[in-house]
């Protein structure tokens, strides 16, 4: 019997069992050439943050900021220790009180600390009373308060939203009134201080009396609203009145900034950089792809390296809390009353969807605006752009910031160094650093920068915004249904 025999050349069956008649395309892919893409890397974001900063050429490495005198002082968070549901506050973080500020004794500090009394709050409860004796210095453990007062026409006004190292009190060392009330807007916990209490211990303390004397005393040279020394002026005299003399004093000990540097070592082997480099230089594509990992890293420590970032160094008066949780229009708008020429807010993808959910429940639909070619997100025509960079919680809280740019305006400024040796991108070099007895090729790639805020209001930050969706209220319908936020 005769066995079957395939003709030499003939192509084998195809999928469903038939005789192929042509060419199969696994075969002819063999002959072809292969059109590819450069690398691909996730995580490259739009670092809107790095486009926007107006950079500074910082020739010799180190960049001062010089301010006016400011007197006063004294106005910044304190910090609490939390030993399961009782909290205390670390004895030196009471310096940050304008009362304490530069006191040195830590025995005495250790003491008032121990002095002051927890109190659990329930929203809506009061703790201090418009018109009552001021008496007391209130810390902030942790929750959310609010300061009322009343309107000129008698209204209620809703004047600051306080939350975790917070504090108030108003001339606690002299007999005052409150001139406002203070009421839990959440669960709160606060540290109390009573004047007496702080009296008993300044009276077994002379370092501590002396202290409070030239407190009292003041700083010896008037000031303005802001802290600055003040500038003596005359305006309004029509005949030969005395012209006050003045000078316009400067801080004795600005703040300088260091470029940082973010850095890494890139090794190619050169059987690699030599036979590898059709259709694509290998060498240029690792050098891309680093660069890009350079550069997301860049955006990241100007916003949260704890030295120069612009999140850990927002001033605590431009620190400012949502009233209800999610991030809505009055709250944009009181970040916006806080400086002038407010250019950008930036905020974390979720953060923009949470306000823009917002939004849809009042029936307000901002306008978007074109920045750099691009339509973004605006608020009072002011950008609202996207940064992965800013922190997210677990909890689904975030922050929004505000600012101003430029050296011309007294705003943010980024700062580098262009012209550097080896320079591929503006302050950023990739220098050859040999070849190894492996035959590995050794680039060291660094990225110079950092950023200033030139004066505190320059820059302001939204705290805690709630990015978590609102679940309906039982019973309730609507897109303006009261409900809860969930993350």
């Amino acid at each position: 019997m005769a066995a079957n025999v395939t003709p030499t050349g003939a192509s084998a069956a195809t999928d469903d069992g038939r005789p192929r008649r042509s060419l199969s395309t696994a075969a002819a892919r063999q002959l072809a050439t292969t059109t590819k893409t450069v690398p691909q890397m996730r995580g490259i974001t739009p670092r809107w943050l790095l486009r926007i900063l107006p950079w500074v050429q910082v020739a010799g490495g180190t960049y001062r900021v010089n301010r006016r005198l400011v007197l006063t002082v004294g106005d910044g968070r304190i910090t609490f220790l939390q030993e399961g549901a009782h909290a205390r506050v670390i004895p030196q973080e009471l310096r940050e009180l304008a009362v304490l500020r530069d006191f040195a004794d830590e025995e005495v500090l250790d003491t008032l600390a121990g002095r002051f009394v927890q109190r659990d709050l329930a929203p809506g409860q009061t703790i201090v009373e418009a018109g009552q004796t001021a008496d007391e210095i209130c810390l902030i453990a942790h929750g959310k308060v609010e300061k009322l007062g009343t309107g000129h026409y008698g209204e209620a006004l809703v004047l600051a939203v306080l939350g975790d190292g917070d504090h108030f009190s108003y001339h606690t060392l002299g007999a005052q009134r409150w001139p406002f009330t203070v009421r839990a807007a959440s669960r709160s916990t606060v540290l109390v201080l009573t004047r007496e209490r702080f009296d008993e211990v300044a009276a077994g303390s002379p370092a501590l009396q002396a202290h409070l004397e030239r407190f009292r005393a003041g700083p010896g040279r008037p000031h303005d609203r802001h802290g600055q020394a003040d500038v003596e002026l005359a305006a309004g005299h029509r005949q030969e009145d005395q012209v006050p003399g003045t000078y316009v004093d400067y801080d004795r000990d600005p703040r300088e900034y260091e470029l940082s540097v973010a850095q890494t070592v890139l090794r190619i082997h050169t059987r690699v950089a030599d036979l590898f480099n059709d259709p694509m230089n290998q060498t240029g594509q690792q050098l891309r792809l680093t660069i890009e990992a350079l550069r997301e890293r860049q955006e990241h420590e100007i916003v949260n390296n704890a030295d120069f970032g612009l999140l850990p160094n927002v001033a605590f008066s431009q620190r400012l809390h949502t009233r209800t949780g999610p991030p809505t229009p009055d709250d944009l708008d009181e970040l916006l009353s806080r400086r002038r020429k407010t250019r950008y807010f930036l905020a974390h993808p979720r953060a923009i969807a949470a306000f823009g959910q917002e939004c849809n429940r009042r029936g307000i639909y901002p306008q978007p605006v074109r920045l750099h070619g691009r339509t973004v997100h605006a608020w009072r025509d002011v950008p609202l752009l996207p940064c992965n960079k800013i922190p997210l919680t677990e909890s689904g809280t975030t922050s929004i910031m505000a600012m101003r740019v430029g050296q011309d305006d007294q705003g943010v400024v980024g700062l580098h160094q262009t012209g550097i040796p080896d320079e591929v991108q503006p302050s950023l070099s990739a220098r050859f650093m040999g070849i190894d007895e492996k035959g590995i090729i050794s680039y060291l790639v660094s990225a110079y920068f950092s950023a200033a805020i030139l004066i505190p209001d320059a820059l302001g930050v939204l705290e805690d915004v709630e990015t978590g969706r609102r679940e309906a209220a039982a019973g309730a319908g609507g897109a303006g249904a009261s409900g809860r936020w969930t993350p």
